[in-house]
């Protein structure tokens, strides 16, 4: 998170998601201008609804284009590597456990208990891949080398951080 939150940015993540966010409590990627990328929000909802997707992707160009890749049946084959390839299960694995510490990093730092999420991270973590969005969101939010999915999705499409796609 790089605390830095304002009325500004809520403003952009509504008009990039097309209603207002729910939760957000920072910003936990940027684009190289400044534009959020991807939020950080609260285990439980202002309304009390748990939500376990910490790390939210908010960025059109990029949740367009991992929406094609989901389209064309992505998941499958990641969720076969994992199954076929030991050593990618296993940073798989590691990418969840990141996940669970740093939102109950964040639960405890919000005065949360969040109990009906307990060992759910987002993106099927940690047998399955479920939501590509989720785990480059993660990706993005933890930096490279966290989580191999969302690395290897962003790679796939080319994707860089310094480069403005979409005007911000």
């Amino acid at each position: 998170m790089d605390g830095q939150l304002t009325e500004a940015d809520l403003a952009r993540v509504a008009e990039q998601l097309g209603r207002v966010p729910r939760g957000v409590v920072d910003i936990a990627a940027r684009c190289h201008c400044g534009a959020p990328l991807v939020v950080t929000t609260a285990p439980r909802l202002p309304d009390g609804t748990p939500f376990p997707t910490m790390y939210y992707l908010t960025d059109p160009g990029l949740t367009a284009a991992i929406s094609r890749l989901e389209a064309d049946g992505e998941m499958v084959k990641w969720s076969e590597r994992l199954d076929s390839e030991p050593e990618f299960a296993a940073h798989y694995q590691d990418a969840h456990r990141a996940y669970l510490a740093n939102r109950d990093q964040l639960a405890v730092k919000l005065g949360e208990d969040v109990p009906e999420i307990a060992g759910i991270s987002a993106g099927g973590m940690p047998t399955r891949v479920k939501c590509l969005h989720a785990l480059v969101g993660h990706a993005l939010a933890a930096g490279p080398g966290v989580n191999p999915v969302g690395d290897a999705v962003l790679a796939q499409l080319g994707w860089q951080q310094a480069t403005c796609r979409e005007g911000h």
